[in-house]
């Protein structure tokens, strides 16, 4: 079915939570196994109709914020959700007690039943209405965001929409780009604070409602973490700030010497890698899918069917138009068993590392669409984001048809984005862990926050107020992991890591590097993300050793790069 055909109808709430509660009954009345996965396959299928509206409300309300219908939508959703948490963690304790954990766990996975004891730490009916805050601010930061209309050279623009601009090779035009942008954040940016106040102390206080000393452990629990705690990432982050930020410091004083800048470099020409101009797709955005198509028919058979069915069935809204969300993700309608591709192009590099990038989460899902329950069809976040962030790198024998003349100087930039992300995705973590220590800081004490662990994990970018928001180090503001999905962003940085392992095994051997990929995506979420690694035979992130490695092997490639040839 075409995604424009999926019908959509908001559940009756009442009738639901009846239905929901005599599921849960029937669990712990059932007499045997048999009886017992009957009523679990039944609520799957329930819950599986059920997330799939809720899904099919927030993508339709993130292709146009300003649709009145789905936007009433959304705020309905952001009430029941946590109502029916309610029921959730009733069903969940019915099956941690259920008499037939055991069989239930021998036919599908232990996984089910580790994340099921961390779900009942996340939620009380006392949180209810906490939580129906949260949802609601969250939503109203993103569509302060989609609101932007930002004046530039005579016209407006999105934010999604200002970024050729603000990497274009001239210093006036980028530098204005940049100015103009942060001018409009600097306008918002008493709402920002706003916002991101009450989101914190909101959270605070959930957090002590649960038990907990604040946010942060309640955190840990929302995410999953199940394999690894607060310490390890303690651990990688003094790993990033010992290896990859010597070697991305040196990446950015090359930058600037190419440019003809001075060290350390302001935002607008740390946003440029080359004199000549960033790396730009040699088409349209329909020739960026249709080359992204034949990608993915000579990649692999498994790839080649999954790409059609995106583009025969409407399963990617990839173009940047007025009142669209920013950013980009991957999510799936259970009920239909097809994952679906949300993404803003712009003209940029970026535009194709959607086509990897995002199709890569929807593989994944593609290729674990069958499992049960369908929470096991994805791992962790971090584990999901492998995917990901390894299929760029599997792109590369193709990026001729992507990049054409520019196809060096864009591994050369992506290479070199991967390692420099490092630092950056990092210190979001790093900031989030002070944050939620100390809720009671004002905003300006956390811009503050900010400006410091700037110096130690970006002491390539300057501070000095020539741009605004940028240049006064609040750029944190942007990234809307911080305000809609704490302690999220680390996932990027440890998945990264992994991926660079199947980009040095690729260059090495490109289909034992892809068989080790399959390996590793095929298994789903049915192990923890450290047993997915060591399956597949990868270095876990935790091990200072590996982030070391990946940092000599990739800094090695980029200097052996003969930057004559690009210009």
């Amino acid at each position: 079915m075409k995604f424009s055909e999926i019908p959509y109808q908001r559940p009756q709430v009442e009738e639901l939570k009846e239905q929901l509660t005599s599921l849960t009954e029937r669990l712990r009345a059932a007499a045997d196994y048999a009886q017992a996965k009957a009523v679990f396959l039944e609520r799957e299928q329930v819950c599986n109709a059920l997330t799939t509206a809720q899904t099919l409300v927030s993508i339709r309300h993130s292709i146009d914020t300003r649709d009145a219908f789905y936007d009433e939508e959304m705020k309905f959703w952001n009430a029941v959700s946590p109502e029916l948490q309610e029921y959730e963690q009733a069903w969940t304790a019915a099956m941690l007690a259920c008499p037939f954990r055991e069989q239930f766990a021998e036919e599908y996975g232990k996984v089910y039943f580790t994340n099921a004891e961390i779900a009942l730490k996340t939620f009380s009916p006392d949180i209810i209405a906490e939580l129906q805050q949260e949802n609601d601010l969250t939503q109203a930061y993103e569509k302060l965001l989609a609101s932007a209309q930002i004046p530039f050279e005579g016209n407006t623009y999105t934010i999604s929409q200002m970024t050729p601009f603000k990497r274009d090779a001239d210093d006036a035009r980028r530098l204005a780009a940049w100015k103009a942008e942060g001018q409009w954040y600097k306008e918002h940016q008493a709402e920002l604070d706003d916002l991101y106040d009450r989101l914190v102390k909101l959270r605070d206080a959930m957090g002590k409602k649960l038990g907990y000393g604040g946010y942060t452990e309640l955190g840990y629990y929302r995410m999953a973490r199940n394999c690894y705690t607060k310490a390890d990432i303690e651990a990688f982050r003094a790993a990033v700030v010992k290896y990859v930020v010597p070697v991305a410091t040196e990446f950015y004083k090359a930058q600037a010497k190419r440019l003809g800048k001075a060290f350390p470099l302001d935002f607008a020409d740390g946003a440029l890698r080359f004199r000549s101009g960033n790396p730009e797709p040699c088409g349209t955005a329909e020739d960026i899918l249709a080359h992204g198509k034949r990608f993915y028919e000579e990649l692999s058979p498994e790839t080649g069917e999954f790409f059609n069915t995106l583009l025969e069935n409407e399963l990617m809204d990839v173009l940047s138009t007025e009142g669209k969300s920013g950013g980009g993700y991957c999510t799936e309608l259970a009920a239909y068993q097809v994952p679906f591709i949300f993404a803003n192009f712009n003209g940029t590099q970026g535009d194709v590392e959607v086509v990897t990038h995002e199709a890569g989460h929807a593989f994944a899902y593609w290729l674990n669409r069958d499992r049960v329950p369908s929470e096991t069809a994805w791992p962790g976040m971090e584990g999901c984001e492998v995917h990901s962030m390894s299929m760029e790198f599997f792109a590369w024998p193709w990026a001729e048809g992507f990049f054409g003349k520019d196809t060096l100087k864009f591994k050369y930039s992506h290479l070199a984005g991967a390692l420099t992300f490092i630092p950056y995705g990092t210190m979001v973590d790093h900031f989030q862990h002070i944050v939620y220590e100390q809720p009671q800081l004002t905003p300006a004490e956390r811009h503050a926050v900010w400006k410091e662990l700037m110096g130690v994990y970006t002491p390539w970018m300057k501070l000095d107020g020539e741009i605004p928001f940028y240049g006064e180090g609040e750029h944190w503001q942007r990234q809307h992991h911080i305000y809609s999905l704490p302690f999220y962003y680390i996932d990027y940085c440890l998945a990264q890591t992994v991926s660079l392992q199947f980009w040095e095994r690729m260059l090495k051997d490109f289909d034992a590097a892809w068989a080790c990929y399959m390996t590793y995506t095929k298994m789903g979420g049915s192990k923890l993300f450290t047993e997915l690694l060591a399956e597949a035979g990868l270095d876990t992130p935790f091990e200072e050793t590996c982030l070391r490695k990946v940092c000599e092997a990739a800094s090695q490639w980029l200097e052996s790069v003969d930057l004559e040839e690009i210009k």
